[in-house]
């Protein structure tokens, strides 16, 4: 049985042509060669997978090659190209600096580095991981690293260039390597499989392409996963099912149901994606995502933007289409803003379906009002169930002419006709706006059939003192400010304010954070919109001036001189 190689190593690029997306960087190294201006030290730097050893391995072959081609490829023919390929190369030496990290690893290279080569033309040194060398193994390798042998060429590799000290830095020519887009992972995958007699759907090719994140190792080993999964045939169903990922039409159907204000319908899509076994966390990041997607979608300049399937990208112009761009702006901010409250959130579940619901909201708003058989709440009350909807009409708000001067009025009143001693069904209800008048009190103005007078009542000191204790029971904690609430007395110092005192400056912080609550429930039970707070930080005492315990006890024995008297006989000490 002939063993099974995995596509990463069985698909490795052996030339600068077949290196995938990295164009410019490869035309470089050639480009180097070419003119046979070859530094003593490099550094490649970029994320996983992107190619960097690969590149550092050709290159190295590259240039010890004996007979380069017209575009200065290696020709894989000569003893150097052969020795390189079959592994038993003296020529190129490979370092992991993972686990080779101390300053004895460094020295005994540079003790390598004094030999010449026996075949090729330069020695070169392949240090993988290079930001896992301790910091006395930087500066041992300095030296060498600035000027080494004619003979030596220094290849550094590494995800994480931050992590290298500056000195290392200025010492090497630096290539960043580009994550791998999503085309050109396409392209490749598609290539691998059409040379392994495996049928794939784009689509789904896509998928593994933006699962990938711009690695080319992690999608060919995803690819050997779905080969494994699904045979020779690769469908887009097999993928979202192995790689367990949100199906599109998830979201193209909820973004049909915010646009339908179908709040009921978002919801059990929500549910149904939770009961496929997806984290209600990964479903909030997907939409923020497809949102962005659409997008993108309405705009043909950012159309580039979007790296899906041509199928799937017809879908996102046409629900982009029935988008506006206020919606779409409005509902990423939710979508966003329940991303970040998520990890804080002790009710996960009700937070995603919030977002959901005011999501289907935002498409409500723009919906003009108009009066049907299912009145409002606030106008059924005004309305006899007899009066049906036709004999019902809205009239425009009355706008004052310049000679109306129009009084504002301390106390909100709701004005109205004399009330009647039975109430007639009249031909039709005129109902209109209020008028806003531009005085800095509103004035409101709607003619029904009774008077109603809304004014804030009086209270006194022992309704004052009982709502006071009452709020005590709201706060939920049983720390130091429920305490200080249970244990001080609210005193009345005007008609609508009341004073309370504290003891320092930190109760005074921790009073104020509960302010807004504590006026609103006790303006609500003493029916009260104008009552006040006044907080007061006590005068320091003497007993708290005094620094010891001995300046305390006398502080004390002069309150109470029998202290002295059971100090004495008992023949206590002041600690």
């Amino acid at each position: 049985m002939e063993n099974f190689i995995v596509s990463a190593r069985k698909y490795r690029p052996s030339t600068f042509n077949s290196v995938v997306g990295q164009t410019s960087l490869t035309t470089t190294l050639k480009n180097a060669i070419k003119s046979n201006h070859l530094a003593h030290a490099y550094l490649f730097c970029g994320p996983r997978g992107v190619g960097k050893t690969t590149c550092a391995r050709i290159f190295a072959k590259t240039i010890n090659c004996e007979n380069l081609t017209a575009d200065f490829e290696a020709c894989n023919e000569c003893e150097s190209c052969v020795s390189f390929n079959e592994q038993r190369s003296y020529n190129i030496h490979e370092l992991d600096a993972a686990s080779n990290n101390g300053v004895d690893d460094i020295r005994s290279l540079t003790d390598q580095v004094r030999i010449p080569p026996q075949i090729a033309k330069y020695s070169v040194y392949i240090i993988d991981e290079v930001h896992m060398l301790s910091q006395g193994a930087f500066n041992a390798f300095l030296k060498t690293l600035e000027e080494p042998p004619a003979h030596a060429i220094f290849i550094l590799a590494t995800t994480e260039k931050h992590k290298i000290i500056p000195t290392i830095l200025s010492r090497c020519q630096i290539y960043d390597f580009n994550r791998i887009t999503v085309t050109d992972t396409v392209k490749h995958l598609q290539m691998v499989a059409e040379k392994e007699g495996v049928s794939v759907d784009l689509n789904g090719l896509n998928v593994v392409a933006q699962k990938s994140d711009g690695g080319m190792r992690d999608a060919l080993s995803i690819f050997d996963q779905l080969v494994s999964f699904c045979g020779n045939n690769i469908t887009y169903q097999g993928v979202i099912e192995n790689l367990n990922v949100l199906d599109y039409e998830y979201y193209f159907r909820l973004i049909d149901a915010f646009l339908k204000n179908e709040v009921s319908k978002s919801l059990l899509i929500f549910n149904e994606v939770l009961n496929k076994g997806f984290d209600a966390h990964h479903f909030i990041t997907g939409l923020s995502s497809h949102l962005r997607d659409v997008l993108v979608s309405k705009d043909p300049q950012t159309i580039q933007l979007l790296e899906v399937g041509a199928d799937i990208g017809e879908r996102y112009k046409i629900q982009a289409q029935n988008c506006s761009s206020e919606f779409l702006f409005q509902a990423l901010k939710i979508s966003n803003d329940c991303d970040i409250d998520f990890r804080q959130s002790k009710n996960k579940r009700l937070l995603v379906e919030l977002a959901l619901i005011r999501q289907c909201q935002l498409t409500d708003e723009k919906k003009k009002f108009t009066l049907t058989d299912e009145k409002p709440a606030a106008i059924q009350k005004l309305i006899p169930e007899s009066v049906t909807a036709s004999e019902i009409k809205i009239t425009e708000p009355r706008k004052p002419t310049v000679h109306q001067a129009v009084q504002p009025i301390e106390k909100s009143k709701v004005v109205a006709s004399e009330t009647k001693p039975s109430f007639q069904k009249p031909n039709s209800i005129s109902i209109s706006a209020p008028i806003i008048a531009s005085s800095p009190t509103p004035v409101y103005e709607s003619k029904m059939e009774e008077e109603i007078m809304v004014e804030d009542k009086s209270f006194t000191a022992e309704e004052l003192e009982v709502a006071w204790l009452q709020f005590s029971e709201t706060i939920s904690d049983q720390g130091r400010m429920k305490s200080f609430i249970l244990t001080t007395k609210p005193h009345l110092i005007s008609e609508s304010e009341f004073q309370v005192t504290v003891s320092n400056t930190l109760q005074e912080k921790e009073l104020k954070k509960l302010e807004p609550d504590l006026l609103s429930f006790v303006r609500t039970h003493l029916q009260n919109t104008k009552v006040k707070i006044k907080i007061h930080i006590a005068e320091e005492t003497e007993m708290q001036r005094a620094n010891s315990p001995e300046d305390r006890y006398k502080i004390l024995a002069q309150q109470n001189p029998a202290l002295d008297i059971l100090k004495s006989g008992l023949q206590l000490e002041i600690d």
